[in-house]
């Protein structure tokens, strides 16, 4: 059963000069960049959901190190495959979190044609939605201050 929200990650990882970021493009959406994104399954709390994303779109270990961020949004059911959870519930939230990939290698699942390492700011202009510049924004902050 599809939990009521949505999760994004950001893998990240430690360069010579700071930090780089992974976006995705999606497979089913033509031009669209973004992070890892799913919905929880079940009875899954939100880290949860973000673990299990990580591990099945980017092939990426399950104990890798995880940072809750703050940035949040809300996303009209319609944009996640319907009204599972009744007509009273328009609107779902969206979790964001970076993960620490270290020397780990994405490996891409069908979900996405192709991925992209670079630093926030060309990150930040290929994304589609604000959400997830907003969500990048403060992974950045955060590992950089």
């Amino acid at each position: 059963m599809r939990a009521p929200f949505q999760v994004l990650v950001f893998p990240y990882r430690r360069t010579g000069d700071g930090f780089e970021f992974a976006a995705f493009h999606r497979a089913d959406m033509q031009g669209v960049w973004q992070g890892i994104a799913g919905g929880g399954e079940d009875e899954e709390v939100p880290i949860e959901a973000a673990i299990r994303e990580t591990t099945e779109e980017a092939g990426l270990p399950s104990s890798l190190a995880f940072v809750t961020l703050a940035s949040s949004t809300t996303i009209p059911v319609e944009w996640v495959g319907g009204f599972h959870w009744g007509g009273e519930v328009l609107v779902i939230p969206e979790y964001t979190f970076g993960v620490d990939v270290g020397a780990h290698e994405i490996r891409l699942s069908d979900e996405h044609t192709e991925f992209r390492w670079s630093d926030h700011k060309t990150i930040a202009e290929i994304l589609t939605w604000d959400s997830n510049r907003s969500a990048l924004w403060e992974l950045n902050w955060r590992l950089t201050h």
